[in-house]
């Protein structure tokens, strides 16, 4: 692919993705993405198949621009649970309250859209939420067998409860925009992890 086909690429799969994020994946037409990125129809299908094919491409790199901002330098940082609360932290402050996306957090917005609708990006999606979810159930581990967490923890419901809450924080804080929420996020769920400490 030459520069200037790379170059259309990336714009289609940039401005798709703020499209999806506020309109949703259904309620943005092929004629959106045209008119957003002035393309022709054969311009745009020389480079996608399909609005779905387009989709997979945005949400790989939402993956990108997310692990970008919240695992920046996080293998320098050797104590479990500060990698733990530095990437709570990160997608608080970096990622959601940066508006990164016009309309909130792309994964929340799609796995919502995408249920009921697409069994296959609704999956798609979810996987990503269990491998972050594991991530942290494996931080949690590492702390526990370290000594610096109470013994007898369910390492897996400490995770779980953790991208609930961070969750919980996304849709309020996309509905309201009022900074308390993602702040009283941060702190609440830093308490939480204080009060598992040994």
């Amino acid at each position: 692919m030459t520069n200037k086909g790379k170059q259309t690429r990336r714009n289609i799969i940039e401005k798709s993705m703020q499209l999806f994020s506020v309109k949703g994946y259904y309620n943005t037409s092929i004629n959106d993405i045209l008119e957003v990125t002035e393309l022709t129809k054969g311009g745009l299908y020389g480079h996608f198949k399909s609005k779905e094919e387009i989709w997979y491409a945005v949400y790989d790199e939402a993956v990108t621009i997310w692990r970008g901002i919240v695992f920046h330098g996080l293998r320098t940082v050797e104590n479990p649970l500060e990698r733990v609360e530095l990437v709570i932290d990160r997608i608080m402050r970096d990622y959601l309250a940066a508006n990164i996306f016009d309309g909130g957090c792309f994964f929340l917005n799609m796995l919502v859209e995408m249920s009921g609708q697409s069994e296959s990006m609704r999956r798609h999606i979810l996987r990503g939420y269990v491998r972050f979810s594991r991530l942290m159930r494996n931080w949690l581990r590492e702390a526990g067998e370290l000594g610096m967490l109470k013994p007898g923890l369910n390492y897996r419901d400490v995770a779980s409860f953790i991208v609930i809450a961070l969750n919980g924080a996304f849709a309020i804080y996309t509905a309201s925009r009022d900074s308390e929420i993602w702040r009283q996020t941060i702190e609440q769920l830093k308490l939480y992890i204080g009060q598992l400490r040994n």
